[in-house]
Parts: structure tokens; sequence; C-alpha cells
């Protein structure tokens, strides 16, 4: 197993160490939701929505993929500037931003508190937490060790999910909870020895451009957080996309040009157990199809007791994979240049 400590391995920011910590920083996260106050009844909420970027923001789509399907009213992910038209006092608004500063999401949650929305932040400080004073909202203080968002997925995504429970809206969440902490402590001493499954499909990769197939809601998430990693760790190229849909468009896109997609691009299926049986019959499919014309077509199934603990199963090992790619070049995964360019840009 690469460490920071291993020679041509650079990680200033000691993002293998924050990997490594999933499992932890799971079970921590849900004190970061305990004693809250200020929390509607479930009686008064007619809707949830999500703001949030970036590695803040995926805790929108883990809540939507995992609580969505069972809560008794709908959830809305939005990232951008603008808060959803419909929010109102029947609105239960998650602000998710870990420095607190992210432009979008205060703007959206500044226009969210205005139309009457039950607010709660999630931060480590910054704006958003002085707007969550002056709107008396619930503030869920985020972890201010954490130097990249994305190395606080755990932190950032499992509060809501308590919350959800402590409302009403997701009975069970803690159960879920549990399970994938035990498959993270599980999936972490697997990933500690040499020749794991992340070291094996980093070195299928190699310098091919990843392809990550998910199925359902749940592989949706789970391939675009394989997609971040990649962008934000290795500082490669990735694409991700999500069956049914996928069958309905790109799947048609693999029908010339095999000569160069051949040297260029490694199909990666990500799966896990509630897969629809037409969405297993689609994998299937498109391996078929895309065997020749890819440099590779791999898989990585998840494991774990319930939808929860396999999504961060999946997830662990994702991040692994991306770190390994980026130890592969010489690259140090923690700095993201060209991002914090951007902003000094935005802000001129």
């Amino acid at each position: 197993m690469a460490n920071a400590t291993d020679a041509g391995v650079l990680d200033t920011l000691g993002m293998l160490g924050l990997t490594l910590g999933l499992p932890d920083q799971v079970e921590a996260a849900v004190g970061l939701a305990a004693d809250l106050d200020g929390l509607p009844s479930h009686r008064e909420i007619e809707n949830v929505v999500v703001l949030g970027m970036g590695g803040s923001g995926i805790s929108g789509d883990i809540l939507s993929a995992i609580a969505g399907p069972f809560m008794p009213v709908p959830v809305v992910v939005s990232k951008g500037y603008e808060c959803p038209s419909f929010a109102s006092e029947g609105t239960l608004c998650f602000a998710a931003s870990f420095s607190g500063n992210t432009e979008e999401t205060v703007e959206a949650a500044s226009e969210a508190a205005a139309a009457g929305a039950h607010m709660i932040v999630l931060s480590s400080g910054g704006r958003l937490a002085e707007l969550a004073e002056t709107w008396a909202a619930p503030w869920v203080q985020l972890p201010g060790d954490i130097p990249m968002p994305r190395a606080g997925i755990g932190a950032v995504s499992i509060p809501p999910l308590c919350i959800l429970e402590q409302v009403g809206l997701f009975p069970g969440a803690s159960g879920w909870i549990d399970e994938a902490v035990t498959q993270l402590r599980r999936r972490r001493a697997e990933l500690e020895r040499p020749g794991n499954v992340a070291q094996e499909v980093a070195r299928a990769i190699g310098r091919t451009i990843p392809i990550i197939y998910g199925g359902g809601a749940v592989g949706a998430v789970a391939a675009a957080r394989w997609k971040n990693q990649v962008n934000e760790n290795a500082k490669a190229p990735a694409f991700a996309n999500a069956h049914p849909e996928l069958g309905h468009n790109e799947v048609c896109g693999w029908g010339q040009h095999g000569d160069v997609t051949r040297q260029v691009f490694t199909l990666v299926q990500v799966r896990h157990d509630d897969e629809h049986p037409q969405v297993q019959r689609r994998f299937d499919y498109v391996r078929e199809v895309l065997d020749e014309v890819v440099n590779d077509v791999l898989e990585v199934r998840a494991a774990g007791e319930g939808t929860l603990a396999q999504l961060f199963d999946l997830v662990l090992v994702g991040d692994l994979v991306s770190l390994h790619m980026a130890f592969a070049e010489g690259i140090d995964p923690g700095p993201i240049p060209v991002l914090e360019d951007l902003k000094r840009r935005l802000a001129e």
C-alpha cells in the first residue's frame, strides 16, 4: 500500500490518511447532528431542498439516492446560484459548504431563507455560519481540520440523514449508518493490503481515460464520485453516466472510431445489489458492446448490508483508485490550483 512516506509519493495534505479514515469520519459525523435546536416537525415539511457544490454538494446526491425513495415528500438537489422557485415555509432546506463561503450556495441559501424555508446550515464557519445565526437556523459545525471538501464526504453527508430521522422523514437512518461504518472498516482492512482491488483497478486504467458507469440512483452517485475524484486527485479526465439512461443515448456513440477509443478509454462498471433486474441486463449488454472498442472493461462490486453501506463501500474503493492513479504519475492529490485560480478570477 503506497503511503505518504514511500519514495516518489507526494501527498502534502495527507489525502491518503484522510481517505482511509472514512469509517471513523462517518461514525463521528453522527454526533455533529446531535442536540440541534429549532428543527421543524415533519408535519410542517412539504419538500426538501439541498443546496451545495462540489465535495459539499454530494451530500444532496447521497440524501436523494438513499433517503429519497423512502420519504413522503420530494427531494430536490440544486447546484447553482439559484434556489428552486417553489421554496417556501413548507421547505426544509440544507445549505452545505465546508468553507461556508461557496458563493453559489451562499446566494441560493439567502434566497431560500428569504422565501421562508426552514434552513439548516452545514459548514465549518464562514459566511453561512454567520447567516445561520441571523436566520436563527440550526448550524451543523463541520470539522475545521479537513483540508479539502472532497475529503469530508462522511462529515457532510451523514448529518442530513440523521436530521431527517430526527424530524421523522427518514426513520431507520441510524441503523443504515451503523452498517455503513461496519462495511467501511471491513473494506479498509482489505484496501490496506498489497495487491488490493483499488491498486489493481488503478493499474488497469493506467494512463487511459476512465469512463465509469453505475446503475440507478445509487450507482449514479457512485459513478459521479469516482469521476470527480479522478479529476481532482489524479488531475486527469474522467467521465461518468448511469443506467438506464445511458442505454437511450450514450451507448449509440460507440459505433465509430473503435481504433481510437480502444487506445484511449477504459470502462469501469460500479455495481451494487439494489439494481433493477433490467439494469443488470443492461450492464451485461454494454459490456458485450464495448468490449472490443475500449482498452478494458472492469467491474467493481459493492459489499455490505444496506444501500448506504454499499454506496460508501464504492466511494472508498473509488477514492483509493484515484489516489493510486495520482501516486503512479507523481501527482500530489491534495492541491487543486486550477480551482483556486478560478475562484480568484471570479472574485476580481
